[in-house]
């Protein structure tokens, strides 16, 4: 390690000088930007090791107003978040991006409506450089919270606001739930299964509502008695399949808008005796691995990308967090709709 003649920590001005460029670029080497060249990173990087320089995080963080670091926000009790895969998985994949941006996760719980205020006052108290919103309610406070807060933020999912309303101007990343569910029903009928029944999610989510839509956009003329509400969790699949079974016990399909309650709805039709797919035809949404091939059937699902959402989700917030004056000005993307398709196993 080098030090300077008066015992100093080297600065970077030091090693700017040592690498005969300039300081911006050697802010700019240091933290990966892609307007520096690989050889100009690289004798950078050789320098700062030479020197032994170690960059003032405080420093950086009064000139960037950066904290790396990004909320995640659950709107779901704790017991779920770390039992669903669905979220696991979503988690696994916002935690990749995180790192490659070199990013801190803070993960916070919202289980009752008094915790709106203690992370409300938490993501105003200047923690993080943005949040990532999950499983957002119709009318949930926490879009508009962050909004007036000037936070940056994206939903994973796309918000369910009033009539006439898109998006709201929320960014979001989505599946194509709308589309999955059609793809899913469509197999059913061409299976020439006439009495298909639905177990939706809560219908005070987007994805639900979707997921629903599709269904109704094959079957135009769907008897009530085969709609039934879920809340995307295993016993609300059982608990949903056996209503289901109580007022239309002559069905011979299921749409499952999630897998976890497909498995729920599994053990439903086992226990009455209904063999899948030969009795009933058995379809969810979500394809988790492992819990879809352990099945018995193996379940056909609608595919999407979860871990890929997440490290988009991480990806648009950092496009919207982003400082021109260090990425070239990159611009805040859109909304994003991933695609979904059918996977077929042994359950349809």
């Amino acid at each position: 390690m080098t030090h300077r003649p008066n015992g100093e920590r080297p600065t970077l001005e030091d090693v700017a000088r040592r690498s005969g460029v300039s300081r911006s670029t050697v802010s700019r080497a240091i933290n990966g930007s892609p307007r520096v060249s690989p050889a100009v990173t690289e004798r950078v990087r050789q320098v700062v090791n030479e020197l032994g320089y170690v960059p003032n995080q405080a420093a950086r963080k009064l000139v960037t107003r950066r904290n790396d670091a990004v909320a995640v926000v659950v709107t779901e009790p704790q017991n779920r978040l770390f039992v669903d895969p669905f979220f696991d998985l979503h988690l696994r994949g916002i935690r990749q991006e995180l790192v490659r941006q070199g990013a801190q996760l803070v993960l916070l719980l919202i289980e009752e409506p008094d915790d709106y205020a203690r992370v409300g006052n938490f993501l105003g108290g200047s923690h993080v450089d943005g949040a990532l919103l999950f499983s957002l309610r119709a009318d949930d406070p926490l879009p508009e919270m962050v909004t007036r807060m000037g936070l940056p933020a994206v939903l994973g999912g796309r918000p369910l606001l009033g009539a006439g309303e898109s998006d709201g101007g929320y960014a979001y990343v989505d599946a194509d739930n709308r589309g999955g569910a059609r793809e899913a029903v469509r197999h059913l009928v061409s299976l020439g299964r006439t009495r298909i029944a639905t177990i939706t999610g809560p219908l005070n989510q987007a994805a639900a509502v979707d997921r629903l839509d599709g269904y109704r956009d094959v079957l135009l003329d769907s008897n009530p008695h085969l709609i039934v509400e879920g809340d995307f969790t295993f016993q609300g699949g059982a608990d949903a399949m056996s209503a289901l079974l109580e007022k239309s016990p002559d069905l011979d399909a299921v749409f499952v808008a999630s897998d976890l309650m497909a498995g729920g709805a599994l053990r439903v039709l086992r226990d009455r005796g209904r063999k899948v797919p030969d009795d009933v035809a058995l379809i969810g949404f979500d394809d988790l691995p492992p819990l879809v091939e352990a099945m018995d059937p193996p379940l056909t699902t609608v595919h999407q990308d979860i871990e890929g959402m997440g490290r988009l989700m991480a990806r648009l917030l950092f496009s919207r967090t982003s400082d021109p004056s260090e990425d070239g000005g990159t611009q805040p993307l859109s909304s994003v709709i991933a695609p979904t398709r059918l996977v077929l196993r042994q359950s349809a």
